[in-house]
């Protein structure tokens, strides 16, 4: 756990220091997911390979990202606002979902379920790219902001993504007595990611 950049390091080691209703809650995100309750068959097949890309999951274990937007949705559980040129979020969802499946069609000849990722990742970029223009009857700004925000949420809400940052979780009751630049806790781990030099001008 961990991975390169935090060696070693896995959250759950952290569980008893955790109040008891925190612990629950941290744990019972590594459940199995609940089926799906908001979208469709054909929705999935679009939407999954979609936040997977956008957070770069591709290898065991991942975070259940589409279980967790989709939970969301279903119960209505948005941000509490949203941008006054796109719809609801349930259904800018679906429509921009049906949008990215039309661009797969109009470029390959077949939906965005069937592709290879090269060819997903150049449609979802195609998006991003468009930045205000209207895509689909859609900003494309818009939904690029609406993908992202979802993706991250559930990726950063979960376990596994904390090992990968080298979080250690809720500090609630044991708190935080090293506050400072490059000073650790005893439980956490050093980073060994690349950093760029400070005061390289170059």
């Amino acid at each position: 756990m961990g991975g390169t950049r935090f060696p070693g390091f896995d959250v759950l080691h952290q569980v008893g220091h955790w109040d008891d209703v925190t612990a629950r809650t941290v744990l019972a995100r590594l459940d199995p997911p609940a089926p799906l309750k908001f979208f469709t068959a054909e929705q999935e097949a679009i939407a999954r390979p979609l936040v997977d890309l956008l957070l770069g999951q591709r290898d065991e274990p991942m975070v259940p990202l589409l279980e967790s937007i989709d939970a969301r949705l279903a119960e209505g559980s948005t941000d509490g606002w949203r941008y006054a040129d796109l719809p609801e979020d349930g259904q800018a969802w679906q429509e921009s979902l049906a949008g990215l499946d039309a661009d797969a069609v109009a470029a390959h000849g077949t939906g965005f379920a069937e592709l290879a990722d090269i060819d997903r990742v150049a449609l979802i970029q195609a998006v991003q790219d468009a930045g205000g223009d209207p895509w689909h009857g859609l900003p494309a700004s818009r939904v690029w902001s609406l993908w992202t925000r979802y993706a991250c949420t559930a990726f950063y809400a979960h376990p596994l993504a904390w090992n990968e940052i080298g979080f250690g979780g809720p500090a609630y009751p044991r708190g935080y007595k090293n506050a400072g630049v490059d000073r650790t806790e005893p439980w956490e781990v050093t980073d060994h990611g690349p950093h760029d030099p400070v005061g390289d001008d170059s």
